[in-house]
């Protein structure tokens, strides 16, 4: 992500730059365990507020929405409000989030293979 060497026109990179700041912003918001949970609750399905908070054990009604919200911004949520009283919103993973729920999966299915040496190495380390 860093860009070391550059020897193209200096607007390319700048735009690299803006790209590469962006990044690191994007990860900085999705790296931490509730978003990695939202988006692995919502899947492939549209949920409501209360069937995502449910879901995910330990996480405060504050939490979630301040998250939700964080998800949306980024482009990787759908929010929909339906005006029915009270009012019926619901969540849906967009298309990038979809495809940041597949690398979150690659990383769970990683934790899978290797929680045993991970194990052993704390154990050691301790």
């Amino acid at each position: 992500m860093v860009t070391k060497q550059f020897n193209g026109p200096p607007e390319d990179a700048a735009d690299l730059r803006r790209a590469d700041s962006l990044a690191r912003e994007i990860f900085s918001d999705v790296a931490n365990k509730w978003a990695f949970l939202i988006i692995e609750t919502l899947g492939d399905r549209t949920r409501r507020f209360s069937e995502v908070r449910d879901e995910i054990e330990g996480i405060s009604h504050k939490m979630l929405t301040q998250n939700l919200r964080m998800l949306e911004r980024n482009g990787l949520v759908e929010r929909r409000v339906h005006p029915t009283v009270p009012p019926r919103v619901e969540y849906t993973l967009t298309g990038p989030g979809r495809g940041l729920r597949a690398t979150v999966g690659a990383m769970c299915d990683w934790t899978h293979r290797h929680i045993g040496a991970i194990e052993e190495a704390r154990r050691r380390f301790d």
